[in-house]
Order: C-alpha cells, then sequence, then structure tokens
C-alpha cells in the first residue's frame, strides 16, 4: 500500500473503513518507538493506545545500542535530562562464606565513551511522542478490545465500536496484552518473592557517572547516575522489607540506604515518594501469528536487573525493522513474520535465562551455587577477552 500523509480518519476518529498498513496496540516507549521504525520503512502507521497513563517517576538505563537506535529515530536529542553510565561497578554485600570480588568495567576498556545513559522513562516517551507528532504519525485515543486475524489482513475492534484494517498489528499492549491473548500466543509467567523499591535520589559526593550494584541475600540493590549529584535507586529485597520502607518518612528512608550503600555518595536525600514494585516474570512462548507481532512486554517481562527489560524491547524493534528492511508490499507475510520469530527466540531466551539465573543465584544459600556465581564474576575481573566479549554483548543492539 503506498504511503499517505493524510491521516484525517486516524486523527479525527476511527472508520471501520480505514485501513493501514500497521497498526500498533499501545503508546509506551516501546510502542512509540516501534511506530517511528515502520513510519522510517514508509509505512502508513497509526498508533492505537488510550491517552491516559499513570505518572511515571521510574528512569532507564538505556545501553549504548538503544541510544544509537533512538537517535536514527530522531528522538534522542529532544530527550532531556539524560546521565551517562561510563563505569559499573558490582560489590558482593552479602554475609555468606563465598564472597565474590568486586569487578568494575569501563566503557573505554571496549572503545566507547560510555556504557549507555540513564533517562526518566517520562523524558523518552515526551521524546517520542514529540518526534511521531513531527512525523504526523496518526495516532487513535482508543483502547483496541480485540483482534480479529485471517490470511488477508487483521480487523482490530476498538473500545469505541469502530474498527481498524491492517496489514500488519504490532502488539505494544504490555503484560496483559489482549492482541497477544486474541491470537492465540501463550505465556510462561513466574513470580519472585521480591519488590524492588524505586526511588530518585540526591547526595553530597559525584556519582563519577559509574553505576554501582550491591549483590546482597535478597536481590541486587543498584545506584544509576542521574544529571548533576542525583542518582536513581531500585532496592530489591523481600516485598515486606520494600513495604516497609516505602512506609518510611524520607529521612528515614534516606539513613537506610546510606547504611546499604556504605556511604558512597555521602548524605543522602530521597526525592518524592517511592515506588514499590512486585518482581515477576514472563515470556510468550511465540513472537509472531497471524499477522502480528509482539514487542516490549507483550513479549518479555523481566526483574529489573542487568538493564535488560526497556533494551530489549528496543532490540525488538531494530529486530522487526531489519526484517521488514526492503519494504515488502505486504508487512504482514507470514514468511516475514517466521523471520522475526526466528530471529527474538534465541536473544529473549538467552537473556531470560541470564537474568534469571543471576537473581536466583543471589537467592540461594546452596554453596555450590555461590561458588561458581564467584568464580564467574573473579573471571570478568581478571579476564580481558572475556570481559570484552561480555560488555560487548551487553551493549549491543543486534542480535
Amino acid at each position: 500500500m503506498r504511503k499517505s500523509k493524510s491521516l484525517q480518519a486516524a486523527k479525527g476518529g476511527a472508520s471501520p473503513s480505514l485501513t493501514v498498513d500497521a497498526l500498533v496496540v499501545g503508546a509506551g516507549p516501546v510502542g512509540l518507538a516501534a511506530a517511528l521504525q515502520l513510519d522510517a520503512i514508509g509505512y502508513h502507521v497509526v498508533i492505537a493506545a488510550p491517552p491516559v497513563r499513570a505518572a511515571d517517576r521510574r528512569t532507564a538505563a538505556l545501553l549504548a545500542g538503544s541510544v544509537d537506535f533512538l537517535k536514527r529515530l530522531g528522538a534522542w536529542d529532544a530527550i532531556a535530562g539524560a546521565a551517562p553510565v561510563k563505569s559499573l561497578r558490582i560489590v558482593d554485600a552479602t554475609r555468606r562464606l563465598v564472597r565474590a570480588p568486586e569487578v568494575l568495567f569501563h566503557a573505554s576498556e571496549i572503545g566507547l565513551e560510555a556504557f549507555g545513559s540513564n533517562v526518566a522513562n517520562a523524558a523518552i516517551t515526551a521524546a517520542l511522542e514529540a518526534r511521531c507528532s513531527q512525523r504526523r504519525i496518526g495516532r487513535i485515543a482508543s483502547s483496541v478490545e480485540r483482534v480479529e486475524a485471517s490470511d488477508a489482513r487483521v480487523v482490530a475492534r476498538l473500545d469505541d465500536g469502530a474498527a481498524m484494517n491492517a496489514l500488519l498489528v504490532v502488539a505494544a499492549d504490555g503484560r496483559q496484552s489482549r492482541v497477544r491473548q486474541c491470537i492465540g500466543i501463550t505465556t510462561v509467567d513466574w513470580r519472585y518473592d521480591q519488590s524492588a523499591l524505586v526511588a530518585n535520589l540526591s547526595h553530597t559526593l559525584p556519582h563519577e557517572d559509574t553505576s554501582t550494584e550491591f549483590h546482597t541475600e535478597h536481590g541486587p540493590f543498584t545506584l544509576v547516575p542521574l544529571p548533576g549529584h542525583r542518582s536513581s535507586l531500585v532496592w530489591v529485597d523481600r516485598p515486606a522489607e520494600a513495604e516497609r520502607r516505602a512506609r518510611l518518612a524520607q529521612e528515614a528512608l534516606a539513613t537506610e540506604i546510606e547504611a546499604q550503600s556504605s556511604s558512597i555518595l555521602g548524605e543522602t536525600s530521597v526525592e518524592g515518594p517511592a515506588q514499590v514494585f512486585p518482581l515477576s516474570g514472563m515470556g510468550a512462548t511465540a513472537f509472531a501469528k497471524r499477522r502480528c507481532v509482539l514487542v516490549g512486554e507483550a513479549a518479555h517481562l523481566f526483574p529489573p536487573i542487568g538493564a535488560q527489560g526497556l533494551n530489549l524491547g528496543y532490540r525488538d524493534v531494530a529486530a522487526l525493522g531489519e526484517v521488514l528492511a526492503d519494504r515488502p508490499t505486504d508487512p504482514g507475510d507470514a514468511d516475514r513474520l517466521k523471520d522475526y520469530d526466528r530471529a527474538r527466540r534465541s536473544d529473549i531466551y538467552t537473556r531470560t535465562a541470564a537474568v534469571d539465573a543471576l537473581n536466583r543465584t543471589l537467592l540461594t544459600g546452596f554453596l555450590p551455587v555461590q561458588a561458581l556465581r564467584g568464580l564467574g564474576l573473579f573471571l570478568l575481573d581478571r579476564v580481558p577477552a572475556i570481559r570484552q566479549m561480555v560488555m560487548r554483548g551487553g551493549i549491543a543492539l543486534s542480535t
């Protein structure tokens, strides 16, 4: 279908007769990026998503591959408040018999100025929305209630009773994806006996562009740089402890943060209320089916460990762009979708297993597992070839 910039039907409300090349369901940072990627290839794209979102005070550590990807989409320069992450430190703060050595990685070891940047989620979304507006990508302020897929097209039924026809549907509608449910893709779900307390901090000592992750018996305690003498905190612990800390006065919470971090950032102040998120994981059993593809949390869900969540979503979108790079007439062609599914399986499953294993090695009291974890960190500390392989693999966008 020839792309048209005349999107009056999309901008003014859905029409049963409106047909587009691609319908992106969801307007989070992954869905918006998917719309821009398909628009850049040359497809007529429309986004469908309700207008109201809960306030999100979280930040995302965007790795270098994701930063480059957002630059190619023309969105990066509009992102405000990005802080570079030039070094990564891992500290074993457990009190167990077998403890791993401290490991410090520098981006300069692999020829980079920074591993990536830490950015507020709201700033990423705002920049992507502005870029979509510049590109005149249509948006419908409605939810997709269900999709009906056939060999020729997908009909998306909206919550206002209207419908849209699309050759391809990109499901970026989150963990409870309606699209995924409608096309019959199942998931494997699991939960951890952990919750993450998330907050932004100000402090008296400089972070020196270094992200520090303290490994404790109940999960990682991570400080990631923000601009100036500020950092974002992700503190993973037992749910009851996370909830208890969230109820503390800000001064009392700051005291506990300083104690857990050995005051490496000096005196600490908590900016605004802390948020608590229960930890769980999810993986789809397929990533494409019947003219629909899954991206972001519709395809996978991670605990906030290793900066994989949003970055993996951008790897999904980049992979979809590679599959459709020569702009086939039918973006929902079954063979193209098989290529996408094949491209994502190994990457998603491998990273899911790695993050899950890292988290569980912190929780186990089984001595041989602790020893293996310590050996792994020792090799990362002492063997340059392994260090560089892990660093390059972690930040790359392509699989």
